[in-house]
This record gives C-alpha cells, structure tokens and sequence, in this order.
C-alpha cells in the first residue's frame, strides 16, 4: 500500500474541525478549490465519502469522525515536535495577532518591514485563540488587553479610543442624532461600553440593543450594512472612516480601558528575528502614536515594557489571550 498521503489528512483533519472549508482554507494558505480537491482525492483513495456538504459547512459522516478521532492526536504530535525546531531558526519569525488588530494595522504595514528585513520568513497567525509560548511556537503576539499577562514581557504599543460609528446608509434622509439623543438611534452590542459612553457624555442608554456579535470584526461588519451604531475602536475603525464607509458621529471619544500591546517570553530577545521585528514594530507604534495626537491634539501615551509579577505556581505555563472578549 502507499504512504500515506499526509498533506491530504492535514487538509481533511483541518476541514473537519473547522467544518467550513473557507476557514479550513484560510488556515492552510490554500484555495477553497484547491482543498477541496485534496479531500475529493482522500475520499477517492479511502472509498468512502468523508463529509456531508450542506449549506451551513461540513459535517463529518461516521467515517469521517472514525479517522479524524484516529489521526487527529498523530498529527497534533508531529506538529508539536517540530514547533520548537522552527522557533529556534533565527530566520523565522512567528507571531499571533487578533484578527482586528492583524487586517486593520499590522498587515498594511508589514510590506514596510520586509523591505528593511527580506531576511526574514513571517508567520502570521490570525487568530482569538490563546497563545501558549511554552511549546516555542510564537515568538510574540499582539494583544488587546489590560496589560498584564503572567511571566510574559509587555510593551504598550498604544491605546484605544472608542467613539460612535454607522454606515451613511443608516444615516441617509435622517440628521445626524444629537449627543444626547442617541439612545434613541438603534445601538449594536450591549455588551461593549456603552453604560461607560451614557454617563460620561449623557443621554439615556436603550432599553434595548439591536443586535449583539462575539467578536469585532462581525460588529463592524453589522455596522457598514447599516444594521445600527456600533462604539467603534478607532484603530479598527480608521480605514473605513478615511475611506467614507464608515462616519464618526460625534467629535467626542472615550478612552478605552484595555489598550494595544507587544507580548513575549523573555527568550524572544535572543531570536534575531523577532528583535528585528521589535524594533520596527516600536516604532510603527510610535508613529502611529504621533499622528494620532497631531489629528486629534491630545496627549499620546508613552511606551512602556514591563515584566509582570512571576505566577505562584511554577507549573503555570505563560499565556496571552485578547483580554475581555479577545477580539
């Protein structure tokens, strides 16, 4: 019998616990089209079908749960050993970002750093997921969040504002809503601070929200389909709002209470990579920092690494999520 073909069960286990094939996709670097025909080729070569396609995502048939539960930890293994082996090549840098915070402000700057650094291999990983540095598979990770996580290194790359944003769409035929008044306008997420925005600039929150979304980038979305006002993050936001998609309805923001930070164990500092990667990003923050004071004529936070208080127990393996909702 041949070897078995391990690209193709990597696909098919990705797919299966995804049960989306854009989301299994994106998490392999490959077309739909092309994932798709590496899981037609496993079901060819096992002569058994491996998913119920529906209009929802996939579903695992009882063969297709048989072999996930079978191959499933043997691949976990495999890519376990090696993670430590790819983290210790100085060339390659791995790093986790927040979806929001990796489409909206690290990516259209990367290009940046590879013209100072082609050196360099990047690894991105997008994702809401908590960051386990013990197993050597990031080097670093952009967070949003109190500023304290573990053992880890932190630097404070900014903080975030939050103001009032609709599409022009909601607003169409109607005269922006007074700063008062908003309450009376439909809100999105009752989750996010809004209590905070009623009693520091006035007016009287809803007695009920629109629509509720778990992460920002769905809330946003909401918002440019005109669905009602979402308390925007400006960082996430300023795309949209340079680009006209999306309007700031008042002058006013709110400071948010978690803010932007650089994340890493202290090993990190000797990887050649990620200092380069450091380095830039600093001062990418710091950039960042300046025209934003210079567009709003307020004072820009300072950068400032710290080391958290050691964990109590040494067992504690150092982790960094995105804070409240980890969007």
């Amino acid at each position: 019998m041949e070897r078995a073909p391990l690209n193709a069960l990597q696909v098919f286990v990705t797919a299966a616990r995804t049960q989306n094939l854009t989301r299994a996709a994106e998490r392999l670097h490959l077309t739909v089209s092309a994932l798709s025909h590496q899981v037609r080729l496993l079901e060819q070569r096992l002569g058994c079908t491996l998913f119920v396609r529906g209009p929802r995502g996939l579903r695992p048939t009882a063969e297709g749960a048989l072999l996930l539960q079978r191959i499933g930890p043997h691949l976990d293994a495999i890519d376990a050993a090696l993670r430590p082996l790819c983290a210790r090549r100085d060339s390659a840098l791995s790093l986790s970002a927040l979806p929001s915070m990796a489409s909206s402000w690290l990516v259209p700057r990367l290009p940046r750093f590879f013209a100072r650094h082609p050196e360099f291999e990047f690894n991105l990983d997008s994702s809401i997921e908590l960051v386990d540095f013990a197993d050597g598979r990031f080097d670093g990770a952009l967070r949003y969040g109190p500023g304290r996580w573990g053992e880890l290194e932190t630097e404070l790359l900014f903080e975030e504002w939050l103001t009032p944003v609709a599409s022009p769409r909601l607003l169409a035929g109607r005269k922006r809503p007074r700063l008062d008044r908003l309450g009376d306008w439909p809100l999105l997420c009752p989750d996010d601070p809004w209590p905070r925005w009623f009693e520091q600039f006035g007016g009287t929150e809803p007695t009920r929200y629109v629509a509720t979304f778990s992460d920002s980038e769905t809330l946003q979305r909401a918002a440019l389909e005109g669905m009602g006002v979402a308390l925007g993050r400006l960082t996430m936001a300023r795309p949209l709002l340079e680009s006209g998609r999306l309007v700031a309805l008042f002058p006013e923001r709110m400071r948010a209470r978690y803010a932007h930070y650089l994340v890493y164990p202290k090993r990190s500092l000797e990887h050649a990579g990620f200092k380069a990667f450091r380095t830039w990003l600093l001062s990418e923050a710091a950039a960042f920092r300046a025209e934003a004071e210079a567009g709003t004529g307020r004072a820009a936070a300072v950068p400032r690494r710290r080391s958290a208080a050691r964990a109590t127990s040494a067992s504690t393996r150092p982790r960094a999520n995105g804070g409240r909702r980890s969007r």
